[in-house]
């Protein structure tokens, strides 16, 4: 099934709500009636983020995921029906809508039986609405539910903030995010006491499943800054936590009824300031930091000051993307940091922390760097993020070429060998092609004709060296090293 995490920013809607807007007139054929359970109807679990319209007999192909997909039944027959079905249900679509005519004037029986038989649920399309109606309608309900969802974090944002300047602030921002997420929130302790909570109290699997979370963003220099959990207890439910950008390890756990759209950019936001009210508690690790930039202001040199940054090795991430004022805070709290410092459109951020990609992001990622290398890595991360943007990839990481200075020829032979070890997985002709594209500086048409073949297969097989080889072969450093390692293969 397609992945939906590569759904677009706007929130979806639940079906439920397309049938409830009676200009548009659908009738529900097939699916959930909306019985009551645990306070939630059960149409509005299903979702739909976008409208498809197709009259091909293999909608497979053309479906991303989340779709309610519209047909007027052209090429279907009652013989087809069960894998017209089957298909739509195994690339992810949310629902089907069937127009009654021109083709048929009713809903056919074979189509019907066969959603029901595999559960998708099955809108019928009366003559009067056109497919565009439908696909219109959608749009402006997600417009609606993203102009909600955007006021909602914008009051949640000023409300956080008040309560920060409160004179008690962290158990005032608790309080301010439980009422916005209508939950619970606890501040964790190192060592995973409970150093704060509101007073609402959640089940014990809940209080349960908020400590595991806690453990499992505390635990190791390579853990995540979050992590999500949906509890399987009886009356359901959300689970979240946030490791503190820059602390010893709090953490800060929310227990929700159900996750709503900005639930996590509303934490986001507490987590920054929560990292923000919490540092004078912070380690030996925080002081060295702030040590090292006075150090700076009072003249010191950048090699006398990195030390005290600790021993890393360092990562230098430069960023783009974000659309609130607290978004590179609450970036750079996700990714274990508070040295973090943004010039309007760039956001720059030193971390010891694994970087992985970030939704609404682009980054550019430097090698790992002792503190004294600092500056090496940040003009790294720097063209590392413009290759990320040339390329429309959310995240890009500086790649050493691997061959700075001559090596001895049996530890460059085995340097190849290692190098070169996935093609051994793919079919024989991957390492002739790359050699020959690599010879004619990655030109297309001269390789297909110098191994007569289609400029297609070219493609196909350089894109397969680059996925086995984990390999960014428009990078010129990492094809200088692959060059040198298939002459010494």
């Amino acid at each position: 099934m397609p992945d939906l995490s590569a759904s677009p920013p706007t929130p979806p809607i639940p079906l439920s709500a397309l049938l409830a807007d009676g200009d548009l007139g659908l009738r529900r054929v097939t699916g959930p009636r909306g019985e009551e359970h645990s306070g939630q109807r059960e149409d509005e679990s299903v979702d739909v983020h976008w409208v498809h319209t197709s009259e091909m007999t293999d909608p497979y192909p053309y479906l991303l995921g989340g779709e309610l997909l519209l047909t007027a039944g052209v090429q279907l027959t009652d013989a087809h029906a069960d894998t017209y079905v089957a298909r739509a249900v195994e690339a992810g679509a949310a629902g089907l809508g069937f127009g009654v005519t021109p083709v048929y004037d009713a809903v056919p029986p074979a189509l019907v039986a066969a959603c029901e038989r595999h559960g998708l649920p099955l809108l019928e399309v009366p003559a009067r609405t056109s497919f565009t109606a439908v696909a219109r309608t959608v749009w402006r309900l997600m417009a609606e539910a993203r102009h909600r969802e955007l006021r909602r974090t914008t009051q949640a944002q000023q409300g956080l903030a008040a309560a920060a300047a409160r004179p008690d602030p962290v158990p005032a921002v608790l309080r301010q995010l439980a009422v916005r997420l209508g939950g619970r929130a606890v501040l964790f302790a190192p060592d995973g006491t409970e150093l704060h909570a509101t007073s609402r109290a959640p089940s014990r699997a809940a209080r349960a499943g908020l400590a595991r979370l806690a453990q499992v963003v505390r635990t190791g220099p390579a853990a995540p800054t979050s992590a999500t959990d949906t509890t399987d207890t009886a009356d359901g439910g959300h689970l979240a936590a946030y490791a503190l950008g820059g602390s010893d390890g709090l953490v800060l756990g929310v227990a929700t009824d159900r996750r709503e759209a900005g639930d996590h950019t509303v934490a986001g936001v507490a987590v920054v300031l929560l990292s923000l009210l919490t540092a004078p508690h912070q380690g030996a690790g925080e002081a060295g930091r702030s040590a090292a930039l006075v150090r700076l202001l009072l003249g010191g040199t950048p090699v006398e000051a990195a030390p005290l940054l600790g021993p890393g090795p360092w990562t230098v991430v430069h960023a783009r993307g974000g659309d609130t004022p607290f978004a590179a805070g609450a970036l750079a709290a996700d990714l274990g940091s508070a040295l973090v410092e943004s010039d309007g459109s760039v956001v720059r951020i030193v971390t010891d922390r694994e970087v992985s990609a970030r939704p609404g992001w682009v980054l550019g990622v430097s090698g790992p760097a002792e503190p004294a290398d600092l500056a090496l890595a940040d003009a790294r991360a720097g063209r590392a993020l413009r290759r990320a943007e040339a390329t429309r990839t959310p995240l890009v990481r500086h790649r050493e070429a691997g061959f700075a200075g001559l090596v001895a020829e049996d530890e460059a032979a085995a340097h190849a060998r290692t190098r070169l070890a996935p093609l051994a997985a793919g079919p024989p002709a991957l390492v002739e092609t790359l050699r020959t594209w690599l010879s004619l500086h990655g030109s297309w048409d001269r390789t297909a004709v110098a191994l007569a073949v289609h400029r297609n297969t070219v493609r196909q097989r350089i894109g397969r060296c680059a996925a086995l080889l984990d390999a960014d072969l428009d990078d010129a450093d990492v094809r200088m090293e692959l060059w040198f390692a298939l002459r010494w293969l």
